[in-house]
């Protein structure tokens, strides 16, 4: 597709719409292949389409894969939207009104309109700023078209001469457009009820290229081809011999989305040439744009003049020197993977090291994973020891012991995710049947879960335990397992750990069943998730309170998507009450999603 863009972009334009329809009809397809797609479109088509400033396909494109990749949130955001707009319409309403008679005073001929917010930008704005929802839609925006340039500057007077602008927030965009040709005037200025208003100000060719892009300029070209020396040609160019020059289809689409989502620096070699790189980038990355060979045999560089250390960031209209190691036995060093920005750099730097250093590469994945067994409590001789991982070699289809720890050394896979499969493959006797640690506030003393209210199934006299992987209360479906020395194991039916025990060790699986009647005090263990925001775990604690819940620990993180995952333990005698409890949780504002884990 890339090599087909760039030589004609009408393939691209219909590409974009292509998808554009294809999004529009994703709630007829399964979850799995939507949500594939839809992240698909926020990596590389959502960006496209802003690189070549077709700003309407954008935005609808984003809200679409928002609502399938985060269907929650977004429905969260949209009963918020929904509740904030007619406050926010009125004074909406209130401002362009204001302006039309300013600018009509004027004898300025002018279109006034208010900006819609869109749903994705809302949610990119509470994670990339981390601000709240009601200083985020709150904030008025209006748009006013006009004929010419200079009555641009004219309506911008006028705005100004009504309302005080805001220092630092003006944009002269039409003098300096952005990259992707877009123009107009932004400012923000203080408004009738003291709030910020935000006013775009532009003409109507303007407008029509900010939301179109370069189709809007075939069409003010009088429908002929656009400028072949334009940034957007001559980016997709760029493309197409990145494409030849990359082998490995992965490494390319790395490096598109990287180079899609950043912004670029220009420097110059020490003959004049310009090489224009990833924001943030250093010297490294630059002595690897050059050559491979130069990146892999880099030791210092002149930064206009003055060795400067590699690590530095370089700036527009840098003059770049790169000073190379002629030995043997130059080499990159694994440092550099901690500040290069370029996916060509860091792609030739892994593989280096995967061709000349697999021996460092065995023994780092080695003391990876056994730094990973020591925090999982694994027993590290007995595994060493046993055929386990040899076995899980194979099953990832790695020839031997070697070649895994290899992989995990140089990045490819993680040890976490080999800890995973190892917990998994060797049982559940040396993973979650085991007793684990419940962190109670000091003071509080928790009531064990004995088996009181559990009858095994042709067994008398025998010790059950609640598993705590799933901490099952009367009512949910159950099962046994036998442990070693342990006695019973009781799990819910849908524990995570049931399926394996079921398919691995069938045979240590028995028939349990609540006893009718027999009262008992169990340990409940919820997850909540909400939007961000001050006084979240304040609310939910009071709410827990009110339903009478007994907490025995909380454990509260936000992502770095702005959710907040609040994680609480508490006593319940009546496992009736759980559901109105749930449902009294799932009323604060702000919570998306609450559930038993």
């Amino acid at each position: 597709m890339v090599i087909a863009m760039s030589r004609d972009i009408r393939v691209l334009v219909i590409k974009l719409a292509d998808r554009l329809h294809n999004a529009r009809t994703w709630g007829f397809v399964s979850n799995e292949s939507a949500a594939r797609k839809a992240r698909e479109t926020l990596d590389i088509y959502a960006p496209l389409a802003h690189r070549l400033g077709m700003n309407a396909l954008k935005w609808e494109l984003e809200d679409l894969s928002f609502a399938v990749l985060e269907p929650k949130m977004f429905e969260e955001i949209s009963r918020l939207v929904a509740e904030r707009s007619p406050s926010r319409d009125a004074l909406t309403a209130e401002v362009i009104s204001t302006v039309e008679s300013d600018l009509a005073a004027d004898l300025i001929n002018a279109t006034v309109t208010g900006r819609k917010k869109h749903f994705f930008s809302v949610y990119q704005k509470m994670v990339v700023r981390g601000r709240e929802f009601n200083d985020i839609y709150d904030l008025v925006g209006i748009r006013v078209l006009v004929n010419d340039v200079k009555d641009c500057y004219a309506v911008l007077g006028s705005i100004h001469a009504r309302w005080s602008p805001v220092p630092g927030r003006f944009k002269d965009y039409i003098a300096m457009p952005k990259f992707n040709l877009y123009q107009s005037l932004h400012t923000t200025v203080i408004g009738p009820t003291g709030k910020a208003i935000e006013i775009q100000i532009r003409t109507y060719e303007m407008h029509s290229r900010a939301e179109f892009g370069i189709a809007a300029h075939w069409k003010y070209k009088q429908g002929g081809d656009p400028e072949s020396d334009s940034p957007e040609m001559m980016w997709l160019r760029q493309l197409h011999e990145w494409q030849k020059e990359t082998e490995d289809p992965s490494e390319f689409l790395e490096a598109l989305r990287f180079d899609l989502g950043s912004p670029e620096v220009f420097v110059f070699t020490p003959k004049g040439s310009v090489v224009a790189l990833p924001g943030g980038s250093t010297p490294v990355d630059f002595a690897f744009s050059v050559h491979t060979d130069v990146g892999l045999r880099c030791a210092g560089a002149k930064v206009n003049g003055r060795l400067v250390p590699l690590e530095s960031k370089l700036n527009n209209g840098d003059v770049i020197e790169i000073v190379t190691n002629k030995g043997e036995h130059a080499g990159p060093s694994r440092d550099w993977l901690n500040f290069v920005k370029s996916p060509r750099a860091r792609s030739k730097i892994k593989a280096w090291f995967s061709k000349e250093r697999r021996e460092e590469a065995i023994d780092a994945g080695r003391e990876s994973i056994a730094r990973q067994m020591r925090k999982a409590g694994l027993p590290l001789q007995k595994i060493f020891a046993g055929h386990a991982l040899l076995e899980l070699a194979h099953d990832m289809h790695y020839a031997d012991i070697d070649a895994l720890y290899n992989a995990v050394g140089d990045g490819h896979v993680s040890a976490s995710s080999i800890i995973e499969k190892l917990v998994a493959s060797i049982g559940a006797e040396d993973s979650h049947p085991q007793p684990t640690i419940e962190h109670i506030p000091t003071g509080v003393q928790a009531t064990r879960r004995t088996s009181s209210a559990i009858e095994v199934e042709g067994v008398d006299d025998v010790l059950a335990k609640l598993a705590r992987c799933c901490t099952p209360v009367p009512g949910d479906p159950i099962m046994g397992f036998i442990t070693k020395g342990s006695g019973i194991s009781v799990h819910r039916e849908d524990c995570i750990n049931a399926g394996d025990l079921r398919e691995h060790q069938a045979e240590r699986v028995v028939g349990v069943k609540w006893l009718a009647g027999a009262s008992s005090i169990f340990l409940v263990n919820i997850q909540v998730e909400a939007l961000d925001r001050a006084r979240l775990l304040a609310d939910v604690t009071r709410t827990l309170s009110e339903q009478h819940v007994n907490i025995l620990s909380a454990a509260v993180s936000t992502s770095k998507d702005r959710v907040a995952i609040s994680r609480f333990t508490f006593e319940m005698a009546d496992a009736k009450h759980l559901d109105s409890v749930l449902a009294a949780v799932r009323n604060i504002e702000g919570v998306y999603d609450v559930y038993r884990t």
